[in-house]
């Protein structure tokens, strides 16, 4: 396959969530292949040093702090990118919350309201703004992060799981929309990966045995194997995908 379908020279993309993690991953892949990169998070500094990052290596990357859940917010990071930048080509809503990881019967209220402001309520919008500038150019690809939990609920992380699956289905629903304007809209469903994140899962001995002996290849994910997935979505490679929930996951969902 030719180097030049993953070429994103001249087009610019936002990645929210992206001052860690599969975030700072799939921000530094976009820009290593030619994307001008908005890196975007509810902290300036860990965004500053991803971007900074991207520009000692040769890239293009402007920090922004937007908090995924904040519908002011969000406003304010696509009108700063529109005029900053005049287009928007690529929207990675990676942002995440789980405030809460017990049983699903005593899971508190206002950890299952702030689960949905960021994981799904955050999506959605972000994902209307990206799309109505993108429907001015005709063109566009959107990528939501999911998670396995979307397909298979993990014990203890409920309305986590419940939101995961809402972005498949969201995905889903502005892919089929979003089509006939030329906006492409697809997701990745990463397992186990070796994030902060996810630390209360990798650190806790007991659980990852167990997690891993679901996991025909034995091991935890590193974040930039999640990127690649992000990148061939978002590039011309992918040009004729769309509506497609896509496992990253070392075969758990096989």
């Amino acid at each position: 396959m030719s180097d030049e379908l993953f070429d994103l020279s001249g087009r610019v993309a936002l990645v929210n969530g992206a001052s860690r993690g599969i975030g700072a991953a799939v921000a530094r892949l976009l820009a290593q292949h030619g994307a001008e990169v908005v890196v975007a998070s509810r902290k300036v500094a860990g965004v500053e040093a991803v971007a900074e990052s991207i520009r000692s290596a040769g890239g293009r990357a402007t920090a922004m702090v937007c908090h995924a859940g904040s519908p002011e917010q969000l406003d304010a990071t696509f009108a700063a990118i529109a005029e900053r930048c005049g287009r928007i080509d690529i929207l990675v809503n990676n942002a995440a919350a789980n405030p809460w990881f017990g049983p699903i019967l005593d899971s508190p209220l206002a950890a299952i309201d702030k689960t949905i402001e960021v994981n799904l309520r955050g999506f959605f919008y972000a994902s209307i703004l990206a799309g109505r500038a993108m429907r001015q150019r005709g063109r566009g690809a959107i990528v939501n992060v999911s998670s396995i939990n979307a397909e298979r609920p993990g014990v203890g992380q409920g309305i986590y799981s419940v939101t995961k699956a809402g972005i498949v289905a969201m995905t889903r629903a502005f892919a089929k929309e979003c089509a006939p304007h030329g906006i492409r809209v697809n997701a990745v469903l990463p397992g186990l990966t070796d994030t902060r994140f996810a630390a209360a899962l990798t650190q806790d001995e007991d659980l990852l045995r167990g997690i891993l002996a679901q996991v025909p290849l034995g091991r935890v994910a590193q974040p930039e194997e999640i990127a690649p997935a992000v990148l061939y979505l978002a590039s011309d490679a992918a040009s004729y995908v769309t509506g497609v929930c896509l496992p990253i996951d070392g075969g758990y969902l096989a």
